[in-house]
């Protein structure tokens, strides 16, 4: 059969017919070999490849019946559709600029194929043959935008957040110029979880919980996008933006409906966190949301599943213990690193690196005396900031007053006698 079909195709080759007629035989031809029996068909779209790549074989012809072969993909298994899928774009590569449409084409059934099997750094990898910005093919924005969102989303499945973050950067580039709005939410979406896997916590949960205010989405997902966001929040560093954001969680009705809320509303009122509270809340993390910093050494034992004896820093660790010693400030004037340890439950050497670390970047007022093996905390009183700011305004309008005495005295008279009369 395969045989026949490499008959056929040279026959053609030799034929002198019109492009046109040409076409429509070809086509027969790859009809026909659709239909050979799985044995056979393979050889016969390997022949029907070779023939289309021939140098001698017009790119008017050769570009049709490749994009028609592409299409057929899809009817074939997805094995067979990845053999012949590979051999094509091996055949194609040393012509590949004048067939550039069509290997994007096969490409992006590739990826699909593998994206279905969950070989997500093949899929990824599949796609990025692609030359969306070197090659000679206009491509649209929103085509260009949709194949980087794909690429950065396989990359975050692959757990790879560094390609990811290459390739939505570049989305970043595309997605001002796309009025299309299913693409922004994919870019909002794959931008947040970039962010999450970088560690980047504060950002993430700020542009998770806009997610979850957008109309286009489901319910269920903007309710998966608030509890993101609130995760995050958790997680993020211990200071001014956190707390902006916790407030804004907190004033939100729809938290209360999320299993982290209890988590969410300790920290909000600056309560102490014990680690008995966060079993919970740690079977909501992800994978990356459990890694471990590299100031193990100091951590204490954790309480995870039914074993007391896994030791190490997470980022949940960091996170509510530099709440903790939030906290702990609005509480003391004053704690030796002993006390300070035993009320966070840590080793005094770990409290005292965190809470200088938190007093050197300006995250908590205070300063530590090693001397004596204490943190003294210094609270802002933001009324006395009011205050001066009140007395400044306040001086100012006197200033204003009285240059207008001396320029309209008349002026300032007769309104000074209305004021009084009223």
């Amino acid at each position: 059969m395969a045989a026949n079909v490499k008959h056929q195709l040279t026959a053609l080759h030799n034929s002198g017919c019109s492009h046109k007629d040409l076409t429509e035989k070809y086509r027969a031809t790859l009809d026909g070999i659709l239909k050979l029996p799985p044995a056979d068909l393979i050889e016969g779209l390997k022949y029907f490849v070779e023939a289309m790549v021939n140098e001698n074989v017009s790119l008017v012809v050769s570009r049709q019946l490749l994009a028609d072969f592409s299409a057929h993909l899809p009817v074939l298994s997805d094995d067979l559709a990845k053999q012949i899928s590979h051999y094509t774009l091996e055949k194609i590569q040393p012509r590949v600029i004048s067939f550039e449409e069509q290997v994007a084409s096969i490409r992006q059934h590739l990826g699909n194929i593998y994206e279905r099997e969950q070989c997500w750094k093949e899929a990824a990898n599949v796609l990025v043959g692609i030359p969306l910005e070197t090659g000679q093919k206009q491509y649209s924005n929103d085509y260009k935008l949709e194949t980087y969102l794909k690429i950065a989303r396989l990359f975050l499945e692959d757990s790879d957040p560094v390609q990811a973050e290459a390739y939505i950067n570049r989305a970043s580039l595309l997605q001002a110029d796309s009025q299309n709005e299913e693409l922004l939410i994919h870019y909002k979406v794959c931008y947040a979880r970039v962010l999450d896997y970088r560690r980047k916590f504060i950002e993430a949960a700020q542009r998770y919980s806009e997610l979850s205010y957008k109309n286009i989405i489901a319910e269920e997902e903007r309710m998966l996008a608030l509890k993101n966001a609130l995760i995050c929040t958790i997680l993020a560093s211990a200071g001014q933006q956190r707390s902006r954001m916790l407030a804004t969680l907190f004033k939100d009705e729809r938290c209360q409906q999320l299993p982290a809320f209890s988590i969410l509303e300790k920290m909000y009122l600056d309560r102490i966190i014990r680690s008995s509270d966060l079993i919970e809340f740690e079977a909501l993390l992800q994978s990356h949301q459990k890694a471990t910093t590299s100031d193990g050494k100091y951590s204490k034992p954790r309480l995870i599943g039914t074993s007391n004896m896994v030791s190490g820093s997470t980022i949940l660790d960091r996170a509510v213990i530099e709440h903790n010693l939030l906290s702990a400030s609005k509480l003391y004037n004053n704690i030796s690193f002993e006390e300070l340890g035993a009320l966070l439950e840590i080793p005094p050497a770990k409290a005292e690196k965190i809470a200088s670390q938190m007093i050197s970047e300006s995250r908590m007022n205070g300063c530590i005396d090693q001397i004596d093996s204490t943190v003294h905390f210094e609270t802002r009183e933001p009324l006395p900031n009011w205050d001066k700011q009140i007395q400044s305004l306040c001086v100012q309008v006197n200033n204003i007053i009285e240059k207008i005495a001396t320029v309209a005295p008349d002026w300032i008279s007769q309104h000074f006698e209305a004021h009084m009369a009223t």
